[in-house]
C-alpha cells in the first residue's frame, strides 16, 4: 500500500511538470523548444529512474524525501526555463551536479567515525573559501558574495551553509566540556564575520539561526541561547551606530509604498502582481513580475503565486514546514546525537531561509535578498539545498538499524 501511494504522488508530481512544460510550450516560439524540452525530459527521466532504482531494486522504505526534492526543484526549473529558455540546460545540470551531492553525502554519512574525521577538513575548508570570497570577489548588487571562475559564477557561501549544519552536528555530537562548544563558537563567528564583511545580511542571518538551533539542540539550556542572541543584537546596534550606510540598506523597510519607484520598487510589484493570479495562477509567460529584477531569484515566490497561484505557492511554504514536522518526528526514534541534530538544524535552516525569502518580499521584514530552497535560479543555492536534503534523510540510516 505504501508502495502505491508513493507511485500515485510520484504520477501527480510529473503530471503537474508536464502540464508546466505544455503551458511553456505554448508561449515560446518553435526555435527556442529544444533547450526546455531536453531540460524537462531529462528531469523527468531523472525521477523515475532514481524512484524505479531506490524503491523497486533497492526495496527502499522511504521516499518521502526525495519526493519533497523533485517537487520544489521541478517547480525551481519550470520557472526558470519561462523566464530564460537558454538558460534550461544550466539549470538542469545544477539540479544533476545537487543530487550527485547529495547521493555522495549519503554514502559519507553512513559511518559516524567518517564523518567525526571530515569535521576538520569541513570546517577549515569552509572559512578558507570565505575568506577567499571576501578578497577575490567583487561587489555585486551591493554585496561581495560571488567568485567568478572561467566564466562561471559560484556563490561559495551557499556550499558553506551545507559544511556550517555538519561541522555543528559532528562537533557536538559528544559535548563532555565546555571545549567542543567553544570551537563551535570559535568557527560561527568566522563564518558570519566573513558574510558581515561581504554585506551578505540575509545569509549572516541564516547562519545565526543555524548556529542558535544547534546549540540549543546539544545544550538544551535556554538562557544561555538567549545570551548568545543578547550579545548578537549589541553588535548589530553596535554596527548600525558606527557603520550608518549599513542601515541606508534597509531604509525602505516599512515604507515601500512610499518609494515605488525607488527602494519599493521590487516589492511593491511583488505584492501587486503575487494577488493578480488568484488561486489557480494566469499560467506560466503569462505574468507581469517576471521581467522585474531578479524575479527569478529573490522575487520568484511571487511569480509563483502569480503565474502558478496561490495554491501552489502556500502548498510551496506548507512543504517547507512539514519537512521540518517530519524531521522533528523522526529524529526522535534515532538514538544518535550526531544525526538527531544534522537533520533537523538542515530542515530548521531551509524552513527559515524560505520564510525570510517570501516575508522580505512581503515586507514583514527587512528585505535581504536571499533565494527560495530548491526553487530561486542559480545553480550553487539548488547544488546546497540538496546537499542539506541528505542530511534529513540520513536519518533513516538509524531509524534500519533500531529496526533491526
Amino acid at each position: 500500500m505504501k508502495k502505491n501511494r508513493y507511485f500515485f504522488l510520484m504520477v501527480l508530481v510529473t503530471l503537474f511538470q508536464t502540464i508546466c512544460l505544455f503551458e511553456i510550450v505554448i508561449k515560446l516560439e518553435a526555435t527556442d523548444l529544444k533547450y526546455p524540452a531536453i531540460a524537462f525530459g531529462g528531469y523527468i527521466l531523472l525521477e523515475w529512474i532514481y524512484f524505479i532504482i531506490h524503491r523497486g531494486i533497492m526495496k527502499s522504505q522511504s521516499f518521502e524525501v526525495e519526493l519533497i526534492g523533485f517537487f520544489l526543484s521541478g517547480i525551481g526549473l519550470a520557472i526558470t526555463v519561462s523566464v530564460y529558455p537558454e538558460k534550461s540546460i544550466t539549470q538542469l545540470a545544477a539540479i544533476l551536479i545537487g543530487f550527485a551531492g547529495y547521493l555522495v553525502l549519503l554514502w559519507i554519512l553512513k559511518d559516524v567515525d567518517r564523518c567525526m574525521k571530515l569535521r576538520y577538513v569541513a570546517a577549515v575548508g569552509s572559512v578558507g573559501l570565505l575568506a577567499l570570497t571576501l578578497m577575490l570577489a567583487k561587489f555585486t548588487n551591493g554585496a561581495k558574495n560571488w567568485l567568478y571562475i572561467g566564466g562561471m559564477s559560484i556563490q561559495p557561501s551557499e556550499l558553506v551553509k551545507v559544511a556550517f549544519v555538519f561541522v555543528g552536528a559532528a562537533t557536538l555530537e559528544k559535548l563532555q566540556s565546555t571545549r567542543s562548544l567553544t570551537r563551535y563558537i570559535i568557527f560561527a563567528v568566522a563564518c558570519i564575520g566573513c558574510l558581515f564583511l561581504m554585506y551578505d545580511f540575509g545569509t549572516a542571518l541564516i547562519f545565526f539561526f543555524t548556529f542558535i538551533v544547534i546549540s540549543f539542540l546539544r545544550s538544551g539550556d535556554i538562557r544561555t541561547i538567549i545570551f548568545i542572541c543578547v550579545i548578537a543584537l549589541l553588535g548589530a546596534v553596535l554596527i548600525l551606530m558606527f557603520k550608518p550606510y549599513v542601515a541606508s540598506r534597509f531604509s525602505s523597510y516599512m515604507h515601500i509604498w512610499e518609494d515605488v519607484e525607488g527602494g519599493g520598487f521590487q516589492q511593491t510589484r511583488t505584492l501587486t502582481y503575487a494577488v493578480s493570479g488568484g488561486l489557480f495562477g494566469l499560467g506560466l509567460g503569462n505574468g507581469e513580475l517576471r521581467n522585474v529584477f531578479a524575479a527569478t531569484e529573490d522575487l520568484v515566490f511571487g511569480v509563483v503565486s502569480e503565474e502558478l497561484g496561490l495554491i501552489i505557492a502556500f502548498s510551496i511554504m506548507l512543504t517547507y514546514a512539514g519537512l521540518l514536522v517530519y524531521t522533528v518526528k523522526n529524529s526522535k526514534s534515532v538514538h544518535s546525537t550526531f544525526y538527531s541534530i544534522l537533520s533537523v538544524s538542515a530542515a530548521a535552516l531551509l524552513l527559515f531561509q524560505a520564510a525570510v525569502n517570501v516575508f522580505g518580499v512581503s515586507d514583514l521584514i527587512p528585505f535581504t535578498g536571499v533565494t527560495l530552497p530548491f526553487i530561486s535560479r542559480g545553480g550553487s543555492s539548488v547544488m546546497g539545498c540538496w546537499m542539506l536534503l541528505s542530511f534529513i534523510k540520513a536519518v533513516s540510516f538509524r531509524e534500519k538499524e533500531a529496526a533491526k
